[in-house]
């Protein structure tokens, strides 16, 4: 008899959104694990799957991939079927040989994902991880507030002004350093210390025009008026623009990083059986189109997007148009390289 528990974990901080739903969920069937924003998931069709399975989800919930990873390595895997790891800690958990092999042969509909996610970068042939899940990265502002709209992300330095104290940015080095790098002309993924030093002394120059690091905060705020502009994820950009037709989104010009957040196995999962299982629901077409409608996060799935109203397939912020995705790129990992971004975050975000 499979656990009744599904124990779950989780890799981002959790979310109404995207931070939260990623906030690491880690859980198995005696325990699935999430990402901050895969509890939020978990939270929304656990009940579906526990009726349809007889099994229980039971999720844990980690501030960041980061310490999703530290969990999974002091031996917290054997403590979970399911991870929700963003596209490049995917790369890094391969590497360090922390994932199960996936078995295609018990999963449906795999041939049915978008191209672009039936062969990723960070995970070529879907060896190892499941998407789920994706979206941009960019700019969410007041329409009303602004006297002329943000076209990249250029518009931050040349409108500081304007802007002082009323923008955020995110709590995320990579994310961030990644901004003013794709400003530059460099690649987000950058290991040219020289590269990264020119991105780190533009964002000393705005410093003193951002009114805080924030990943969640910036939504009342935004809400309200108190903030006029804000980066952000997609997925939290549509939700927040539902209570406001005020709010516009834009993923600048220059490019913006385009992530992807997946379902794995760790080695040494208590209940894969019921792990494949979870998977296979969560890929069926009716559960994601509900993501999508209930969550605001994009698709991979053709089958899933066929079933979307046409408003909601044709919602260019969930689903950008080729012209906007082929300036973005995926945050990869950079190795040893990650220290030179932390201290220089660190100088960054320090008083």
């Amino acid at each position: 008899m499979p656990p009744t528990n599904l124990p779950i974990s989780r890799i981002f901080p959790a979310n109404s959104t995207r931070r939260q739903f990623l906030k690491n969920s880690a859980a198995t069937i005696s325990g699935l694990a999430l990402s901050s924003c895969g509890w939020r998931l978990a939270d929304v069709q656990s009940d579906r799957f526990a009726e349809k399975t007889g099994i229980r989800v039971v999720a844990d919930v980690f501030s960041s991939n980061e310490e999703m990873l530290a969990r999974v390595q002091a031996g917290g895997g054997r403590a979970y079927s399911i991870i929700y790891p963003s596209d490049y800690m995917v790369v890094q958990m391969t590497e360090l040989g922390l994932l199960t092999p996936l078995d295609h042969s018990i999963l449906g509909g795999l041939d049915r994902l978008k191209k672009q996610f039936q062969n990723p970068v960070y995970d070529p042939g879907n060896r190892y991880s499941v998407p789920l899940s994706w979206g941009t990265t960019g700019l969410i502002y007041n329409s009303e507030q602004l006297k002329e709209a943000p076209e990249d992300w250029s518009y931050l330095w040349e409108h500081k002004k304007e802007l002082a104290r009323r923008m955020t940015l995110a709590s995320d080095v990579r994310e961030v350093m990644g901004a003013a790098l794709r400003m530059l002309g460099y690649s987000l993924n950058s290991t040219n210390q020289d590269q990264v030093k020119q991105a780190y002394a533009k964002l000393v120059e705005l410093k003193p025009a951002i009114a805080s690091f924030t990943t969640d905060a910036w939504r009342p705020q935004m809400l309200t008026g108190d903030l006029k502009l804000a980066m952000c994820y997609s997925s939290d950009a549509n939700e927040v623009i539902s209570d406001n037709d005020k709010l516009k989104y834009v993923v600048p010009k220059s490019g913006s990083s385009l992530w992807t957040d997946t379902l794995v196995i760790p080695k040494g999962a208590p209940n894969p059986d019921a792990a494949y299982k979870w998977i296979n629901f969560m890929l069926q077409a009716d559960v994601a189109a509900s993501l999508v409608e209930r969550l605001s996060f994009s698709t991979p799935s053709e089958d899933a997007f066929s079933l979307l109203t046409p408003e909601v397939r044709e919602n260019e912020l969930l689903f950008p148009s080729e012209a906007v995705l082929k300036n973005c790129e995926g945050v990869a990992p950079v190795g040893k390289f990650m220290e030179v971004y932390d201290r220089y975050w660190t100088k960054l975000t320090a008083g």
